[in-house]
């Protein structure tokens, strides 16, 4: 099972980032639900920054953060616990050295899960693309939202519930649900949580996204992301996968390597290719060396 992942509470990565209008007032709307106890939910398109946003939201409640990630083969024993093991404790006697007397006890070990972890203790939790998961694991969800309790059906325990902690808070993130792998969300889950979707964001917010976080001047970041939007623009009716990662790894490696931000660089050419083509070439009719050409064309404007 996986280990409970703690995080200090102190939000300390992104604050310019987060300093934009646009994240400064989701960030205060979500902060005012998650404390009247209300779980907030991000959707949107992959790369939009779902998870980092309730990361950084997550720790300035203060409270220790458990990420749990959404996947298939989640189940109820790992978000609750079981009993797994056993503990052996033998006591041998001989005090009288004509009597002697051997006790033995064993008896299974149990293991808490990251939910139970969460819900006794008043963390924080990350669901992060809860709709990966199974329906009939988020059915845990529904009573710890509702009624307040996480049910431990299952786990042959004496109790058959605990209470939530009063401090406890969740934010869940999910993809929209037309992306392959995720499963359809329960109605009566959705119901029980705030959605916030995050759609793309201006070219002025993403220009300060990658500046902060490849540590490039702002106008070689607002090139790339220009360059970016570029050729997206390439795809025939259909929605485009580049995103704001797109630009933020082309910025990183154009760093770290010290490569010329320059279309006409034969280098940085390169570097956009590598990073965009196959996305382009799976939304448009091009050939090969037409796509090519045209994604050349738009990072010389660079």
């Amino acid at each position: 099972m996986t280990k409970l992942t703690e995080t200090k509470a102190e939000p300390q990565e992104d604050q310019g980032v987060y300093a934009h209008p646009f994240f400064q007032n989701l960030i205060k709307r979500s902060q005012r639900y998650l404390s009247l106890g209300y779980p907030v939910h991000f959707t949107g398109p992959t790369g939009i920054g779902k998870t980092t946003l309730a990361l950084h939201i997550a720790k300035t409640r203060k409270r220790p953060v458990v990420l749990i990630s959404g996947n298939k083969s989640l189940s109820n024993a790992e978000l609750i616990g079981a009993f797994k093991g056993y503990n052996r404790k033998k006591v041998n006697d001989n005090y009288v050295r004509t009597v002697r007397k051997v006790e033995e006890n064993i008896t299974e070990g149990w293991v808490s899960g990251r939910l139970y972890e969460a819900v006794k203790n008043g963390y924080t939790v990350v669901y992060d693309e809860f709709t990966r998961s199974q329906p009939e694991v988020n059915n845990l969800f529904l009573s710890v939202l509702e009624e307040k309790i996480l049910p431990l059906y299952g786990t042959k325990r004496k109790d058959s519930h605990i209470r939530v902690h009063p401090d406890f808070s969740i934010i869940f993130t999910s993809n929209p649900a037309e992306y392959v792998g995720v499963y359809q969300t329960q109605d009566a889950l959705l119901d029980r949580m705030i959605s916030l979707p995050l759609k793309s964001l201006d070219q002025e917010a993403e220009t300060t996204i990658v500046a902060e976080r490849t540590n490039i001047d702002q106008d070689k970041a607002k090139a790339i992301v220009g360059f970016v939007h570029r050729v997206k623009s390439l795809c025939n009716n259909r929605d485009s996968s580049l995103s704001l990662r797109a630009s933020i790894m082309i910025a990183d490696v154009a760093k770290r390597y010290q490569l010329t931000i320059d279309g006409n660089d034969q280098e940085f050419q390169e570097l956009c290719l590598d990073i965009t083509y196959f996305t382009l070439d799976l939304c448009t009719d091009d050939q090969e060396e037409a796509l090519q050409e045209k994604i050349i064309e738009a990072c010389k404007k660079v």
